[in-house]
């Protein structure tokens, strides 16, 4: 299986790996890293953004890809859509299944709403299932909400907007409260006491953990609380364009039917915008963490209809995606790994870096390894990659550790016969986060009457780069607040006569700009026909 240049380097780590025991690499400062994100990092990369022509981000830079399909025409472009006689009904519409829509559900249910769900794929396929290592939340006695902002801000290059990162902070031992209330099977000791550890760039041990399926654990925990309170759920249908009402409100949406093809429309009081991220439009090239439904929807829907975005040139490439077996080649390595005690190490044995950097301090130091400085290990498919090493881990904290306190990681690799107890594990940065979305208030609107957004689909929650365990959190905050002011302003909601001419007006802008083309979006899902 291991390629003889692994082999040779492996042994190298073995003979080095009892020296690495207690080491602690220097912290880069601000201005080392500063130069390294400038040199090494994807966001850097100039060619690789265009500066949108149309909309209200216009001369605003986002990722080609993304470019390509917000100034792309409508899939409803040029159809007579009737939306006098709508196929649904209700007081809150969620559009996306994952946790931030399922959040939002329960809350916009306990303030009395008629709530439906409508997801592309089923309940529950989201990033949120794909979410290991934990969730943040400062309620231990030397800790503090404002430690964990001082954190927060830091990470994001103080880019942060301040009263949603303020919300994120202090709102956030009440999250874990209200999971663990719910059922979540957190980690514990045996008095009950909550187990947390570091996480990149956190001064405080805060990150509470469901061994190293955290996400998949709150989201069986959210899904179940939805279909058990029988709250409408509509799977394998998408949300295609939104629908307003001559006072330009939001009133709903265009959904389709992904096996039939059929359209349907949805009425509604109140939107949640809960898609989620972009990881499978595959930046730059980039494979990635993300579920198969990544393809930016809420983005485009929510720019088509006025709301604007914030940070959307930002990415969150995680350090460490698998590099070795191809089989799940870009799959995460949870953070988690490296909390524990395992060290980023380069084909000679060296560590290179703080192993507890930020993502993004950390991932363009594993590309300048690997591109610049020659220290990478060859994967055999004309990839590199960089060692993670695991065995370190048992030899820290003793044998059994790791099936402990990282299973769902050793079953991965286990299932290609690698046994990451006794074997380091090749990574590199994989396409993981969408930092930036759509720009929300601390209310969760939009500048779009009716319009909410939670989850990943938000910008400025992070700032320009996101600490582990706060995407979790933010999912449960966020799509928790999203839900209860919905539901709320719902209550007190007339509408007017629903229409579509906000996207007969996006299209005339479009042409005006000479950017007509082939492409449609939302892409909805991801093509992967061989060329």
């Amino acid at each position: 299986m291991f390629t003889e240049e692994m082999l040779k380097s492996m042994k190298i780590l073995e003979e080095t790996r009892a020296s690495r025991i207690g080491l602690e690499p220097r912290r880069m400062t601000a201005e080392e890293k500063e130069a390294l994100l400038a040199k090494f990092h994807p966001d850097y990369i100039k060619e690789q953004f265009a500066e949108l022509q149309v909309g209200p981000n216009k001369g605003d830079k986002v990722p080609l890809e993304l470019a390509d399909l917000l100034q792309a025409a409508s899939r409803i472009e040029g159809m007579d859509i009737d939306l006098s006689a709508p196929d649904y009904e209700t007081d809150v519409l969620i559009i996306g299944g994952g946790g931030a829509g399922a959040s939002a559900a329960i809350e916009a249910d306990n303030g009395g709403a008629k709530v439906m769900v409508v997801t592309k794929l089923r309940m529950g396929d989201a990033n949120t299932m794909m979410a290991e290592g934990g969730i943040q939340a400062a309620d231990k006695p030397n800790d503090s909400p404002a430690i964990h902002y001082v954190d927060a801000m830091g990470g994001g290059h103080f880019a942060n907007k301040p009263e949603l990162l303020y919300k994120l902070v202090t709102e956030a031992p009440d999250a874990i409260k209200w999971l663990n209330d719910l059922g979540v099977m957190f980690d514990k000791t045996e008095d009950g006491t909550m187990v947390t550890t570091h996480g990149g760039g956190t001064s405080r041990k805060r990150m509470h953990a469901c061994r190293d399926y955290s996400g998949a654990e709150i989201m069986r925990v959210l899904r179940d609380e939805v279909l058990n309170r029988g709250i409408e759920v509509v799977d394998f249908t998408a949300a295609i364009e939104l629908i307003k009402d001559d006072k330009g409100q939001v009133a709903g949406a265009v959904l389709q039917n992904m096996e039939t093809g059929k359209l349907l429309v949805a009425k509604a009081k109140t939107v949640i915008i809960a898609t989620g991220g972009a990881g499978r439009l595959h930046y730059q090239g980039f494979p990635t963490s993300n579920h198969y439904g990544a393809t930016a929807d809420g983005l485009i829907m929510g720019y088509r209809a006025g709301a604007k975005l914030l940070y959307a040139d930002t990415l969150q490439y995680h350090p460490t995606g698998v590099a070795f077996p191809q089989q799940i080649f870009g799959a995460l390595v949870t953070e988690k790994v490296r909390s524990i005690g395992a060290m980023l190490v380069n084909k000679d044995g060296e560590v290179f870096m703080n192993p507890l950097e930020t993502r993004d301090v950390s991932a363009a130091s594993i590309i300048r390894e690997c591109k610049e400085r020659g220290k990478g290990v060859d994967t055999g498919d004309g990839g590199q990659g960089i060692w993670l090493d695991t065995p370190m881990i048992e030899m820290i904290h003793g044998e059994g550790t790791i099936e402990k306190r990282i299973p769902a990681m050793m079953r991965m690799y286990g299932k290609y016969g690698i046994d990451i107890r006794k074997v380091p594990i090749l990574i590199y940065p994989t396409l993981h986060y969408q930092n930036g979305g759509l720009e929300i208030g601390a209310d969760g609107t939009t500048a779009i009457d009716n319009l909410y957004v939670a989850g990943e689909a938000v910008g400025g929650i992070h700032g320009r780069n996101r600490l582990m365990g706060n995407s979790l959190l933010d999912i449960i905050v966020f799509g928790r607040n999203a839900g209860r002011n919905a539901a709320k302003k719902a209550a007190d909601i007339s509408l007017g006569e629903m229409t579509l001419s906000h996207v007969a007006d996006f299209a005339k802008e479009v042409e005006a700009a000479g950017l007509k083309g082939d492409i449609v979006s939302p892409k909805l899902l991801p093509d992967y026909v061989r060329k």
